[in-house]
């Protein structure tokens, strides 16, 4: 396999070159094998940043930051195992959260206008659903979808599993991307999830791609799966052909009264060797900083910006668990010298 500082060179040439297209070495992969993500994940730290840098200045040098808000609109009593997740049903008696029915669909465009009005560019929609169903609460979804649309806005969606049918609905409403993260890799995902596998995961996304649908598909770390995992985790992510557009790094959020409310926080230097990994293996998809940033230092998230992060979360509140303070997300994007990706211009 190549050496970390072949592939950097190799980079680093390309990007003198009089760029014709957009085509690269490291874009143009999607079979990688676990044993070159692992060796990849495991480079000393300032040189693996250091790799992901060029990459990033090479495909995104305008140093835009994609600011994504995300709310959650149908909240609790999801049928769902998932073991980080406060939403399931199954730990309702222990985490308290009250199941909430979907919410209407003017309340969800007011605020949605608020975040364009705060800077998102980007709106995410989640409901706690195994799969999508058809009828009044997918209707209504539908509408959401276009009126955030009419906003200028990208529009996300994470609603579990989907059909073919209701992917093109989703798609002719103008929806950007569907969001359906993996977790974690195919050999560690049993200990996290029981009641839907991983290749459930891996035919929606399929679905999704077929509809003409952007994915949006990324991960978490900090749920006691190994360094392996994490490199399998990537592997899967990075041998999607197309790669993913966006890439959400998440890190556990851990929450009292579920399974893993007990797990130590992440090390925010592994958040940051996932960022970079990440960007070297997927070159042009758009890297998020997702959960778990709000327990990151200043210091540690501009590492992440470093390594390839360009978009992250904004707004207080992460479908149930708190956020950064915007106030605080737009000063530190400033200071880092990076720009607000703007919304477009209403449909």
């Amino acid at each position: 396999m190549p050496e970390l500082s072949e592939i950097v060179n190799r980079i680093r040439a390309e990007g003198r070159q009089t760029e014709s297209s957009r085509e690269g070495v490291a874009e143009s992969r999607h079979d990688w094998d676990s044993g070159e993500v692992l060796d990849l994940l495991s480079q000393p730290l300032l040189e693996l940043v250091d790799a992901a840098r060029a990459v990033h200045r090479r495909y995104h040098e305008n140093g835009e930051m994609q600011l994504a808000s995300l709310l959650s609109i149908k909240t609790g009593a999801c049928p769902e195992d998932c073991k980080y997740c406060a939403q399931s049903a199954h730990y309702a008696k222990t985490t308290g959260l009250r199941r909430e029915t979907l919410l209407d669909v003017d309340d969800v465009l007011e605020k949605a206008k608020r975040a364009r009005d705060a800077g998102a560019s980007r709106f995410c929609m989640g409901a706690a659903w195994r799969e999508v169903k058809d009828g009044e609460a997918f209707d209504s979804v539908i509408a959401m979808v276009k009126g955030v649309r009419a906003l200028g806005m990208e529009a996300c969606v994470t609603l579990g599993m989907l059909s073919e049918a209701q992917a093109s609905r989703l798609a002719e409403a103008g929806l950007t991307a569907y969001n359906h993260n993996l977790d974690t890799s195919t050999e560690f995902y049993g200990e996290i999830v029981t009641t839907r596998t991983y290749q459930d995961r891996l035919e929606t996304l399929e679905r999704v791609r077929k509809a003409g649908i952007e994915v949006c598909c990324g991960g978490i770390i900090g749920m006691g799966e190994t360094p392996a995992d994490r490199a399998r985790l990537l592997q899967t992510l990075a041998n999607l052909d197309p790669h993913p557009e966006s890439v959400p790094i998440n890190a556990l959020v851990a929450v009292p009264g579920t399974p893993l409310a007990d797990r130590p926080p992440v090390d925010p230097l592994d958040l940051v060797r996932m960022v970079a990994a990440a960007r070297i293996l997927m070159p042009l998809s758009r890297v998020r900083l997702s959960a778990g940033r709000r327990e990151l230092t200043k210091e540690a998230q501009i590492l992440c910006f470093l390594a390839g992060a360009n978009s992250i979360f904004y707004g207080d509140k992460l479908l149930t668990t708190a956020n950064n303070d915007v106030s605080d997300d737009l000063a530190l994007i400033e200071e880092a010298g990076l720009s607000v990706k703007p919304p477009c211009p209403s449909r």
